[in-house]
């Protein structure tokens, strides 16, 4: 059998690079082996061993051949990760795996760094430059580059440049972007020469400030499905920068953007996250990096949902789409200085999760006008609230003073006459009035809601209205509200007040009708639920005790209320509102004085408003319930 036999074999020590006065080198080796035997098949790698003598410091690499080739093939080996301390000696062996007895042993003593190439520099901010300077002697390779983790990567096209200076000779590199890693470097023209470095504006925060954002580019993966804001940074320099949320009062590039606390996000290579958010274009990072800022918004414009006011009445109508399923919150309030704050009470509506997306509807009471409305998400850590101011045209003046009025009378009324309703002692101070109706038309709905609002700001009746109550409304849906509500009612010695129209004479007829056709009178919404829970009430008392019913001269006469319902207590308003508002109370009525004298004011107020142009009443369309 022939012997092995190592024909090249080889390990050369070099110097790889420096800074001029370093210390620390690192070696390059570089190993040729080839085996011509057939005893020493087989061989499935290298191994280098490296140590330092004197200080005992070891290291070794192993390479292994990921195919086995057929016959005999040469392996080379190049490494250039080792540093050494100069002046020491190193050992370098290298065998084979398995070991088949071959070894190869080398050792080279480091010797003390040459000095580094010497240069000066300027910065020409005006021609978006750096002048690099090199002195008499022999000529230098000088180029721009941005420092990385361990090396200098050269500047994008065509800002790359490696100029070869001549001695006494200046150049200028023109650069992209001034950033904090833009380095200068410079080296001898032959192979591994020593380099010399600089990164002047690293500390420099007030030269590149103003660039610093612009050379970065901003991913946007924010998604409004998941609630989250998600942003990857790609820059030339590794900025370890700091992002949190702000949200801006306008569209403008120029908004300003008021931080939100507690708000930073999760930084991993470069990827910027933050969870529980509702996604809108005026809801961005603000990015931090030493003294300098910058704000990046979601790149989408389109949001998850959208919402609109009008005005009805004495009231604020929203309406809500949503392409998710969310919890929407709105609070009236007051411009002052330019801020709006919101005022309690909270309204809440929802849209549960599973559902199809769809419109939601939330009614406000105005008690001041001019109000405004705030809206955002509830179901979310942090949402921007969405400021609503609507715009109150002349074509509302007749229904909103209509419902002014009103209000204004009522307030007058409690202010005046309040002496004469005040409860029994021991009396609860808020009875419940669970208050019903039929959207029949605007001027309808105007007038329940400032009726609603005056009984509960002015005599602090606990007044249970479905408009006010719609996150509860849609929770527990119609029918289970109303018998959970009547319930209440009911056992706190409440009353549940209907106020009649035309519309809900043509209401009561429908259901009428169906319930003799063998239709559940509770089918179809609240108002037939209510007419089925007051039949059975009068049927089994033979009057509905706890009921009353008024209705509105302008919108209603005494022969539209049907004549099962004449039983209840009946009151026509505005004549008889004193009389209506002392059996809310449960206290005797006011003194005929105070009777005659907002009678006489109401019925002016209505005229006049009917003068100023407001429509007559028209028959209701088809109706379907509160």
């Amino acid at each position: 059998m022939g012997r092995p036999v190592l024909l090249a074999a080889a390990a050369a020590l070099l110097l790889l690079l420096a800074g001029a006065g370093a210390a620390v080198t690192r070696l390059r080796v570089s190993a040729n082996f080839e085996c011509r035997a057939t005893g020493l098949g087989g061989v499935r790698g290298l191994q280098l061993n490296f140590l330092e003598l004197g200080s005992n410091r070891a290291g070794w690499l192993q390479v292994w051949r990921r195919h086995r080739a057929p016959g005999s093939s040469p392996w080379q080996v190049q490494f250039d990760c080792f540093p050494a301390e100069s002046g020491w000696q190193v050992l370098v062996s290298l065998h084979t795996i398995p070991d088949r007895g071959l070894a190869l042993s080398r050792s080279h003593l480091v010797t003390a760094e040459l000095p580094g190439p010497v240069f000066t520099h300027a910065w020409v901010p005006e021609a978006r430059a750096v002048e690099v300077w090199v002195p008499e002697g022999p000529a230098l390779m000088v180029r721009l580059c941005h420092q990385l983790a361990l090396e200098c990567e050269e500047l994008p096209r065509p800002f790359h440049r490696q100029v070869l200076v001549p001695g006494g000779r200046c150049v200028s590199l023109p650069y992209e972007f001034l950033v904090p890693c833009l380095c200068i470097e410079a080296s001898y023209p032959h192979h591994d020469s020593p380099r010399s470095k600089r990164c002047p504006f690293r500390d420099q925060p007030a030269a590149y400030g103003p660039e610093l954002w612009s050379s970065v580019r901003f991913h946007d993966y924010s998604a409004s499905g998941k609630d989250q804001m998600a942003m990857v940074l790609s820059a030339s320099c590794p900025l370890r920068a700091r992002a949190t949320l702000c949200w801006k009062e306008a569209v403008a590039e120029a908004a300003p953007c008021h931080d939100v606390p507690n708000s930073t996000a999760s930084e991993e290579e470069q990827a910027y996250t933050l969870d529980k958010v509702d996604v809108h274009p005026q809801l961005c990072f603000r990015f931090s990096y030493g003294n300098s800022s910058h704000v990046e918004c979601p790149h989408r414009p389109e949001t998850a949902w959208n919402v609109s006011v009008s005005t009805r009445g004495l009231q604020l109508h929203l309406r809500l789409t949503s392409s998710v399923p969310a919890a929407f919150s709105a609070a009236l309030c007051q411009r002052r200085g330019g801020q709006c704050e919101p005022e309690a009470p909270l309204y809440t509506v929802t849209q549960p999760e599973g559902s199809a997306p769809g419109e939601l509807a939330l009614l406000l009471p105005v008690q001041v006008l001019g109000s405004c409305v705030l809206v955002w998400r509830s179901d979310v850590r942090f949402a921007r609230k969405q400021l609503l101011c609507p715009d109150v045209s002349r074509r509302h003046f007749g229904l909103l003073g209509l419902a002014l009025a009103l209000g204004l009378v009522v307030t007058v009324l409690l202010l005046n006459c309040r002496g004469a309703w005040r409860p029994a002692a021991g009396a609860p101070g808020g009875r419940p009035v669970l208050l019903l109706y039929s959207p029949d038309s605007e001027e309808h709905l105007g007038l329940v809601c400032a009726l609603a609002e005056r009984l509960r700001a002015g005599l602090g009746c606990d007044v249970r209205l479905d408009l006010w109550e719609a996150g509860g409304v849609g929770r527990a849906g119609a029918l289970p509200w109303l018998y959970a509500q009547r319930g209440r009612v009911g056992r706190q010695h409440g009353t549940v007040l209907l106020l009649w129209s035309r519309g809900s004479a043509r209401l009561f007829h429908r259901w009428q009708v169906g319930v003799a056709g063998g239709i559940p009178g509770d089918a179809h919404d609240i108002f037939g639920a209510a007419m089925a829970c007051l039949h059975g009430e009068l049927g089994a008392a033979g009057h509905g005790g706890g009921w009353v019913l008024a209705y509105f001269s302008r919108l209603c006469s005494p022969h539209d209320v049907p004549r099962p319902l004449r039983p209840l207590p009946t009151y026509r308003l505005p004549r008889q509102l004193p009389r209506l508002l002392g059996a809310l109370r449960g206290s005797p009525p006011a003194p005929r004085r105070c009777r005659g004298r907002v009678e006489g004011l109401l019925h002016r107020l209505l005229e006049a408003g009917a003068g100023e142009g407001s429509p007559p009443p028209q028959p209701p369309g088809t109706a379907t319930g509160t």
